[in-house]
């Protein structure tokens, strides 16, 4: 496995073609300057040493050259040792609600930004345990797997939005049987945080909740939102407020939470609900329950120990940077008999 110490200096790349524009633009002046002092045969006759190839050729020995010392600095490094690494944790798939309504500006600046901040301060929380995300609003879809790969999840969960789904709805029940089949069959403890505004359309989520508590996984619920509720705004695509959205009768709909759901939810789960506020988001009791569940030994394999080849690379450059120190500007007897671009 390759991975790179300070990829950001591989911006430095961009410098090669600049120079390379620039050398072909100093080309192009010379020949423009040789034009003006007469017929380009009679110049070469009273300057025969004067090799053409010879810049190009010494220009690339220097390009590579430089790429070669970029590569050393930005410091590859290759695993060369596998190792089984075992550390304690649950699996915990974290399911968020991503209809309209969690557009709604009751908590700021919306429930679905303030839910997606909640998850980020759990997942920056979480030390061995491993987790994945399922989105859903009429249908419910795994946005990522179990993964120990925090990193990762942060950035799935910054791509999401109401837009990433076709059809609108609560589907919390079929989110629910998504996790608890995405667990699969490991032995390791498992939780479900259910993050929503609780607004259930299908009607089956407790029922979900029991089974999946049956299968010995803990169901916890996150109401986001306030009971007396707001409207759904509308905006643009300059994200600029055009009103709220309305039914048929073209009365504004006001989305409310609805806490008893997610209660008995949390309930059936064998979990606990905490209800997001503009002060707090009800985390820390939810990840104060999770943190009582028994952590089981996760065995994964990773490399542990890399090894530095800058080395190599700088090595390089500086070779091709002596060679480029030998070879004359001049032409050589078998460069006059074969000028590599014919002049």
């Amino acid at each position: 496995m390759i991975k790179f110490a300070h990829t950001e200096y591989f911006l430095l790349l961009t410098l090669l073609i600049v120079f390379a524009i620039l050398f072909w633009l100093n080309r192009v002046w010379v020949k423009k300057a040789k034009s003006r002092f007469g017929d380009e045969k009679v110049i070469l006759n009273l300057i025969p040493e004067v090799s053409s190839s010879k810049p190009v050729i010494k220009f690339l020995l220097i390009l590579v050259s430089v790429s070669f010392l970029i590569i050393g600095i930005v410091d590859p490094r290759i695993g060369s040792k596998l190792e089984k690494v075992k550390r304690e944790g649950i699996d915990l798939y974290l399911v968020l609600d991503v209809s309209n309504s969690m557009l709604a500006e009751d908590i700021k600046p919306n429930r679905l930004e303030r839910s997606k901040l909640a998850i980020s301060t759990l997942i920056d929380n979480l030390q061995g345990d491993r987790v994945g995300i399922i989105i859903f609003a009429g249908n419910a879809y795994k946005q990522l797997p179990l993964t120990t790969d925090y990193s990762a999840a942060k950035l799935f969960l910054s791509a999401v939005d109401t837009k990433i789904v076709p059809t609108q709805g609560t589907a919390i029940g079929e989110a629910i049987e998504m996790a608890t089949l995405s667990f699969g069959e490991t032995e390791h403890n498992k939780a479900i945080i259910v993050i929503t505004d609780g607004e259930d359309h299908e009607g089956d989520a407790i029922e979900a909740a029991t089974l999946a508590n049956e299968l010995g996984i803990n169901v916890f619920t996150i109401g986001m939102g306030l009971p007396e509720g707001a409207p759904i705004p509308i905006y643009n695509d300059y994200a600029i407020q055009t009103g709220f959205k309305k039914d048929k009768s073209n009365n504004t709909v006001i989305t409310k939470l609805n806490e008893d759901m997610l209660r008995q939810i949390a309930a059936a789960g064998g979990g606990s609900y905490a209800r997001a506020n503009n002060a707090t988001t009800g985390l820390k009791r939810i990840f104060d329950d999770i943190s009582t569940i028994d952590k089981k030994e996760i065995e994964t394999r990773q490399f542990t120990d890399y090894e530095d080849r800058f080395q190599i690379f700088l090595g390089l450059a500086l070779f091709l940077l002596i060679l480029e120190l030998l070879v004359a500007d001049r032409k050589t007897r078998w460069i006059k008999k074969f000028d590599f671009f014919g002049k």
